[in-house]
């Protein structure tokens, strides 16, 4: 104890130190934050509004998934097998959802795959992979009749993006896309 029975003398000494260096820890770290939030992204940049992908390495049954304005998107190369089952979908009476939901065409355009995939290209199924009940991811299945499955609610898609059984309302989105060749696609 010191003179005054408060205590050690270096107790003091120890709790100001360890003030001193917090609160110079403290400015550091405040000047150096600017240095550390400009290699950050602008929030004010838009998102890309277009990706492009080549589609040259996907062979025929298999899926590949990208990311295009923070959404999945799965590009199937669908095989003839695949391509006549979806066709072989002549009314949409026996579909869970009835439209297309393409987002290239007209809002009340039935679920055909005509209608889900491109003019000239029925072999490339692209749709964002976000199931519309619980706004969940679904997987890309190896299997033709049934491409897309949720895991949260365990709704089934066909190869052609269709919700075919679960309580999922709605079919897969198929976004804006162009063909610039026949092996580029370029989303959005």
């Amino acid at each position: 104890m010191d003179a005054d029975g408060d205590g050690p003398r270096w107790a003091r000494r120890d709790v100001v130190m360890a003030g001193a260096l917090s609160f110079a820890g403290v400015g550091l770290l405040l000047a150096l934050w600017p240095f550390v939030q400009q290699g950050n992204p602008n929030p004010g940049t838009p998102r890309r509004d277009t990706l492009e992908v080549d589609l040259l390495p996907i062979q025929p049954g298999q899926t590949v998934l990208v990311k295009w304005q923070d959404k999945p998107v799965f590009v199937r190369h669908r095989t003839t097998r695949e391509i006549s089952a979806a066709r072989r979908v002549v009314g949409v009476s026996d579909l869970i959802d009835t439209l297309a939901r393409n987002a290239a065409l007209s809002a009340d355009l039935p679920a055909l795959d005509g209608n889900r995939t491109a003019a000239g290209y029925p072999q490339w199924l692209v749709v964002i992979g976000v199931c519309a009940r619980d706004a969940c991811v679904v997987a890309a299945r190896s299997e033709p009749d049934d491409a897309f499955f949720c895991p949260c609610c365990a709704s089934r898609y066909d190869n052609s993006g269709r919700v075919r059984s679960g309580p999922a309302p709605q079919n897969l989105t198929v976004p804006r896309m162009t063909f610039l060749s026949p092996t580029r696609l370029q989303i959005g």
